[in-house]
């Protein structure tokens, strides 16, 4: 444990485990190289694939227009001291909630289907460069990592920038012959992953939907209390002025408040978090959401779901949560629904 971390991923794990090897979803996974990114993407298999489903005309039919559906691509972005290995239950977590409901659906009512992709974050999984950089303050020196703020918040933006390089380039590697269309672009993560979230959701106009899990949007909020408690100055070197100023300017809390044309205006965000976090206190991310500005209703959308009880860590009702937002907003058309 450093300074309130578990080196354990900060995913709950132990409730879906049991159901998703006994019951698990009609989950496809592919592995892609991406520009030497390597880029997992997991989705729910169609009717008629791998040699299933109707051999008559209409089966056949049916399946090539379901092929032709447009596509949802969600980044699940993982947290500190992780990688993306440790996503795939998350994954199958998010696609089998989505298979579940699937089955009460009207017909023509799923009007996208969702995509999940993962991949390391910077100097996280197969990107190691140095571990200790991943490291934060402590008294141990062997694990003492004095550039702890710097590092995590140049890792964080990386990968949001990651994301954003993704959308670019991902479509091709997916689709050579342009079979399918990338409709929607959604980022979510745990944690470090979570902080991703809201830096790539300000920083790029393509990403429409985000779910933030027990992420902050404020890093001197979440930062500057943590290394108090270490007895670290807020000077350099641990806090060069330079670097302050750049966090102030370009951090999702810098947009504070935006009304009209601001970053998140018109975007659909839920934001998770867990009451009873102690790593990422809800306390340094509140005054953020409430100010939040995503426009009036038919504009964006902006949820709040604070779980009481749960600590650091994404639970079985957070992903429960996180789908069905995805359901209502993103890949359902709800007049379909409503006309059922």
């Amino acid at each position: 444990m450093l300074f309130g971390y578990s080196l354990r991923p900060a995913i709950d794990t132990a409730k879906w485990v049991g159901h998703l090897l006994i019951h698990p979803p009609p989950m496809k996974k592919q592995t892609l190289n991406v520009a030497g990114l390597s880029v997992n993407v997991f989705s729910l298999e169609e009717p008629g694939e791998d040699g299933d489903g109707d051999e008559g005309k209409d089966g056949r039919q049916e399946t090539k227009e379901k092929k032709k559906k447009p596509v949802a691509v969600m980044f699940l972005l993982h947290g500190r001291m992780s990688k993306a290995e440790h996503m795939e239950y998350v994954a199958k977590a998010f696609l089998d909630e989505v298979h579940q409901r699937r089955k009460g659906a009207a017909e023509g009512e799923e009007v996208l289907d969702l995509w999940i992709v993962t991949f390391d974050h910077r100097n996280h999984g197969s990107r190691v460069v140095d571990g200790q950089a991943n490291m934060a303050w402590s008294d141990d020196a062997s694990k003492r990592n004095d550039k702890h703020a710097i590092d995590m918040y140049a890792i964080q933006t990386g990968t949001a920038q990651d994301v954003s390089a993704l959308i670019d380039f991902l479509p091709w590697y997916l689709f050579p012959n342009e079979e399918r269309v990338v409709k929607e672009w959604i980022v979510s993560g745990i944690s470090l992953g979570g902080h991703s979230t809201w830096i790539a959701l300000k920083n790029d106009p393509r990403l429409k939907v985000g779910i933030p899990i027990i992420g902050c949007p404020d890093y001197l909020a979440l930062i500057v209390p943590r290394a108090e408690a270490s007895s670290i100055p807020i000077s350099p070197p641990y806090f060069p002025k330079s670097f302050v100023e750049y966090v102030k300017t370009h951090d999702p809390a810098a947009a504070r408040g935006e009304g009209a044309g601001g970053a998140f205006w018109g975007k659909k965000i839920l934001v998770v978090a867990g009451r009873e976090d102690a790593v990422v206190p809800w306390a340094a991310s509140e005054r953020f959401v409430e100010e939040l500005d995503v426009g009036a209703e038919g504009e964006g959308v902006k949820e709040v779901f604070v779980e009481p009880g749960v600590g650091h860590t994404c639970s079985a009702g957070m992903v429960k949560e996180a789908v069905r937002f995805l359901w209502e907003q993103v890949l359902t058309e709800r007049d379909v629904a409503a006309a059922a």
